[in-house]
């Protein structure tokens, strides 16, 4: 090879180095403000209601409204980033979001407030959706797993950053900082979206007739049904909660109705049927609604079985999103050695040991009992969601990465709300009183067992499911290679 060529090469690469870092970074920190944006607002909810006289009811729509949209739309966006251009997409998203900030920083109303946070969760869910898909094209293939790692690290950094840089903010500079924050961060996104994602290529002007319009709404209604009577349903009377059910049904039949006569359908049913994606959506959901258990479980325990303060329980409740954080990199570095399937398998065996240990923990076993189970159920969850993750995006193609990547992200969602709502009432089911704050330390107990018992039979679930899925692949496999 001439010299010259070799020089070129050199510097194309001396190049792309730069490309890869700043495009790791703008997708890292839309994933981060997009996690930021759930937790940061749930301390401000009591400074909030006496700011506009809102009572606690309320005052919830500022969490369920971003929630709402983020969950509600997350495929649709993806799928209008495999048809318009994901890089084009992913800054339109920035922009919504950064402007929706402004706007419920300086909103004079309680309605209004509520309207910029479900546009902030619009651009959320752009965010969530398209970050994970553009690294099929800004990141080479043998730094994915290192890549989904980090993305999820920077999910669980929002959420362990939310809480304590809220109060600390809301403290200091009063409740429309929390907003604020996320001008600056939303602009660096910007630029650095714009100057280091690949350019989308062109694409057909017949693209946007490829959107499956009444299939979104459909969709959206009914993620917003499920959403609503899993959240808000259970305070509500009965009949409203039947009610949200029932039109959960009707709106996924009406669904599927309307998807078998488009020419172009907002989700491919075809897809689940090929390269175990069905299973690896049903697990990363009953995975989320594992990890959802910790949150709706552990700050009772604590509280009631070792009279611990708020403070502390913060204190406990960090090392999980700790471990995550230092984990999560790491994580991506060994899938990408080792590859996705297997350690998929291993992540899930870690969890399900994890909440093993939890559902045997007790009094006798102090407050580091409980700590040593997170220790063990943290590390595994971020290999399970880097390794799934990885092995998701990499059988998908091309055109259908950014509608997969919303799937992916719809399933956490999903599971996050499921774990809120199901592990919850098998919490108070099992503690055997309706108001757990006055329950009884041994009722308490036994709950907080009962639940992750539960939780390790979920992930035994998930572990049979991904072995299935890896048998019949390998048979398959032996199938081809046979003459």
């Amino acid at each position: 090879m001439p010299k010259s060529a070799t020089r070129d090469d050199g510097r194309m690469h001396e190049r792309a180095i730069p490309a890869v870092h700043g495009a790791l970074a703008c997708l890292a920190l839309s994933i981060l403000l997009s996690s930021l944006g759930t937790s940061i607002a749930n301390v401000a909810l009591p400074t909030l209601a006496s700011a506009f006289s809102a009572s606690f009811e309320q005052v919830q729509w500022i969490v369920l409204a971003y929630l709402l949209a983020m969950t509600t739309l997350v495929v649709s966006a993806g799928r209008l980033g495999d048809i318009i251009g994901r890089r084009r997409l992913l800054l339109a998203g920035l922009v919504l979001f950064t402007l929706a900030s402004a706007c419920c920083a300086i909103a004079p109303t309680f309605v209004l407030l509520v309207a910029a946070r479900a546009a902030q969760g619009l651009g959320a869910a752009i965010m969530a959706a398209l970050g994970m898909a553009i690294v099929g094209e800004a990141i080479p293939r043998e730094r994915t797993g290192s890549a989904m790692g980090l993305l999820g690290t920077m999910s669980a950094v929002g959420t362990a950053l939310g809480p304590s840089l809220g109060g600390f903010m809301i403290s200091a500079f009063g409740w429309r900082s929390i907003f604020l924050l996320n001008i600056p961060l939303g602009l660096l996104a910007f630029y650095l979206a714009s100057r280091f994602l690949p350019v989308d290529g062109a694409k057909s002007r017949n693209g946007r007739a490829g959107f499956d319009s009444v299939g979104t709404l459909l969709l959206a209604a009914t993620l917003a049904a499920y959403a609503l009577a899993m959240t808000m349903g259970r305070g509500a009377p009965g009949w409203i909660g039947t009610g949200l059910i029932l039109a959960t049904f009707i709106g996924g039949s009406l669904f599927l109705l309307v998807k078998a006569r488009i020419r172009s359908p907002l989700i491919q049913l075809a897809a689940f049927r090929g390269e175990g994606l069905s299973v690896n959506l049903a697990t990363s959901a009953l995975v989320a609604t594992v990890m959802m258990t910790t949150f709706v479980v552990g700050p009772f325990y604590l509280a009631r079985v070792f009279a611990l303060d708020e403070a502390v329980i913060g204190m406990v409740m960090a090392v999980g999103p700790a471990i995550s954080i230092v984990s999560g990199v790491f994580a991506g570095r060994i899938v990408d050695r080792l590859g996705a399937p297997r350690l998929i398998l291993i992540g899930l065996t870690e969890m399900a040991i994890g909440a093993v240990l939890l559902s045997t923990a007790g009094p006798a076993f102090g407050v580091a009992g409980y700590i040593a189970g997170i220790v063990v159920l943290t590390p595994g969850y971020q290999l399970f969601q880097a390794a799934n993750n990885t092995a998701v995006m990499a059988s998908i193609p091309a055109d259908r990465r950014g509608v997969t990547s919303g799937l992916v992200n719809l399933s956490r969602n999903l599971g996050l709300i499921t774990g809120a709502s199901a592990m919850g009432a098998i919490f108070r089911f099992a503690s055997g009183t309706g108001d757990i704050a006055k329950a009884a330390p041994e009722a308490v107990t036994f709950g907080m067992q009962a639940t992750f018992g539960t939780a390790a039979f979920l992930i035994v679930v998930a572990i049979i499911l991904a072995t299935g899925t890896r048998l019949l692949a390998g048979r398959a496999g032996q199938a081809q290679d046979a003459p």
